[in-house]
């Protein structure tokens, strides 16, 4: 074998690689978006429950195909401070198990069904251009997913199929047995995982030669070796993910490693002490022989991916009584920083985590709920603006000022969350969301600059020396007071996309309307009468006016659910 023969092989096994890759990056996208909304109800059930939360990460895995996926999110649900750190200890042991499914698959494309996933790949691509459906296009996008990567590992299993005894074949196996260390094998699997960013990657290469024939290391259990070390390598993802992301999301991270490190130390030590652990334990559920869908030989591949399972399982049973441990311990590796009294600044709602962006819904989701904080913030302003007027305290503007900048700050932020989350495939349900969150968060804007006008009318009251009756101040109070009830109303309305309450939102909206009106022609009769001083006017009117403006796009952000 030449120099060119070795280069020739090399490229088609990373070519191979990167179409397995691809095939699984789309599947994962298509299946999450064939999840839409499952995703958010699945988190929302981890509660408390350990029990539930590695059933929700295993189920997460699945949907998106791949651990990174979920630990991923997880990091950045932390960090959002959706989800504590005892939840996201559970599903990370969940997210383990559910990626133990893609080793099974790998194992069987070797059996005689590979021929029908390459036909159902056609079948998928015709399926996703002349579909109209959006959820059948998902399907056939799976169909083609499945199909590309099973041609990558042809790709890679047909680079490496020599004729036994050939030159190709020794060199190949030489250069596969050279490595025989067990620790070397483990460090090897850390590193082949942590640059290609996948333990499927690395599962499917190891699979491949197995069901070639190819010796590894030194035979017996020197491929289960870079089994676990792939399972430590695929923590880089994570611990990557989490930099830059508060303590917390960090701890998050730190117990995807743990958990693996862990487990890696108790099997590693097993597998040393017990070198025939492959041939006796693994080959006696699979002997080498065994056939599966008309398919001989299969049994190598199919012991990696028992053991793959093994592994998972088996640190999921031990660890699962352990979780506080778990979270105790990451918290003292990574421990709060001190800041300086008043060194923090309020925000109005937690950052916005791009890794939420693996899962477009999911990210959709939290900010639909953010919105919702933006709203009462908005609210608060104005409540602190009128309540200033009452008082005719011009000091309240500062603060009115101060909190208008902070929500100008987080529309910016929010808008810009919106359209990366534009960029990204969305169901037709998502793509109305960002719509109307778009709309929502300008209606919020304009409650914040009415809240601001306010202030400059509380300033001419104040300046000006006005005098307004207290009929005329109890009326305006009860107006508020009605602004106040839609507030909430819309509030609900918004958050639980609640259509049933609209009669209501609108009805109370009416009156608000009514009584802008009844206040202008009150006023307008007593200044007829001589009762009231002309130079009312102007704050009088603008001040109801604005009310009532406010009270329009509280009512427009409750009919955004329609």
């Amino acid at each position: 074998m030449d120099a060119w023969d070795i280069v020739k092989i090399v490229m088609q096994i990373f070519g191979g690689m990167g179409t397995f890759l691809i095939g699984m990056k789309m599947l994962s996208d298509n299946m999450t978006r064939l999840a839409h909304g499952k995703l958010q109800r699945l988190l929302g059930r981890t509660a408390k429950s350990r029990f539930a939360g590695v059933g929700i990460g295993t189920a997460m895995t699945i949907l998106g195909q791949s651990s990174a996926f979920t630990t991923v999110m997880v990091v950045g649900l932390v960090n959002a401070g959706i989800m504590t750190l005892f939840q996201a200890t559970a599903v990370i042991m969940g997210a383990n198990i559910g990626t133990t499914l893609n080793a099974w698959v790998i194992a069987l494309a070797g059996s005689d069904i590979t021929a029908l996933f390459l036909a159902l790949a056609a079948a998928g691509v015709f399926i996703t251009m002349f579909s109209k459906s959006e959820r059948m296009k998902s399907v056939g996008n799976v169909v083609a997913a499945f199909g590309l990567i099973f041609v990558g590992l042809k790709f890679m299993s047909s680079a490496l199929t020599f004729e036994r005894g050939s030159d190709a074949f020794n060199t190949v196996s030489g250069l596969l047995s050279s490595v025989t260390d067990p620790f070397l094998l483990l460090l090897l699997g850390i590193a082949i995982t942590a640059l290609v960013q996948s333990s499927t990657a690395v599962n499917a290469i190891i699979i491949t030669m197995a069901a070639l024939g190819m010796v590894i290391g030194g035979g017996g259990n020197s491929p289960l070796y870079i089994i676990i070390g792939s399972n430590i390598g695929t923590c880089v993802t994570a611990l990557l993910s989490s930099l830059g992301a508060n303590p917390n999301a960090k701890r998050a991270a730190v117990i995807h490693f743990l958990f693996n490190f862990f487990g890696a130390v108790i099997f590693m030590a097993v597998l040393v002490c017990w070198p025939g652990f492959a041939d006796t334990v693994l080959a006696g559920i699979f002997p080498s022989d065994i056939t599966v869908f008309g398919k001989e030989g299969l049994g190598p591949t199919l012991q990696i991916a028992t053991f793959h399972t093994l592994f998972n399982v088996i640190n999921a049973l031990l660890f699962l009584p352990f979780v506080k441990g778990f979270v105790w311990l990451a918290e003292h590796i990574v421990r709060e920083k001190k800041t300086e009294a008043g060194e923090s600044e309020e925000s109005i709602f937690d950052p916005l985590d791009e890794r939420l962006m693996r899962s477009p819904s999911v990210a959709l989701g939290f900010l639909y709920h953010e919105t919702g904080k933006m709203f009462s913030y908005a609210m608060d302003t104005l409540d602190t603006s009128f309540g200033a007027f009452l008082k005719k305290d011009t000091g309240a503007a500062e603060h009115v000022s101060l909190h208008n900048a902070r929500l100008a700050e987080a529309n910016r932020l929010a808008v810009s969350y919106l359209v990366k989350i534009s960029t990204a495939s969305l169901v037709t349900e998502d793509e109305r969301t960002v719509s109307t969150l778009h709309y929502v968060l300008n209606d919020i804007m304009r409650i914040g600059e009415l809240a601001d006008n306010v202030t400059k009318y509380t300033y001419h009251y104040v300046s000006d020396e006005l005098v307004f009756s207290e009929e005329f101040l109890s009326m305006i109070s009860g107006m508020y007071e009605k602004i106040k009830r839609l507030y909430v109303l819309s509030l609900a309305t918004f958050l639980y996309k609640d259509k049933t309450s609209l009669g209501a939102v609108d009805a109370l909206e009416d009156e608000i309307d009514r009584d802008r009106r009844t206040c202008i022609d009150r006023h307008i009769k007593r200044l007829n009468e001589g009762k009231c001083q002309p130079q009312n006017s102007g704050v009088f009117i603008n001040l109801v006016g604005n009310l009532e403006r406010a009270a329009d796009h509280i009512t427009y952000i409750a009919h955004s659910v329609e």
